[in-house]
């Protein structure tokens, strides 16, 4: 059974939304305790780049398993 783009692109979604709670609570946590102080506006930029090439990142990767299981 072969996943679809639209099915892969949800799933890779939903990961990512994820790891991005996780990601800024983490950083709310470790950032200062690390000695740097940011603004949430930095927080969120920092989260949201790295969300974004997780998504990417998610998405060519089950976007290749599919194609290595045809």
């Amino acid at each position: 059974m072969t996943q679809s783009r639209t099915l892969s692109a949800i799933e890779a979604a939903t990961n990512v939304i994820f790891g991005w709670m996780i990601a800024l609570i983490t950083q709310a946590l470790v950032f200062p305790a690390l000695g740097m102080q940011v603004t949430l506006w930095q927080n969120l930029t920092i989260s949201g780049v790295f969300t974004a090439v997780s998504f990417l990142r998610g998405y060519a990767l089950r976007r290749l398993f599919v194609r290595l299981v045809r």
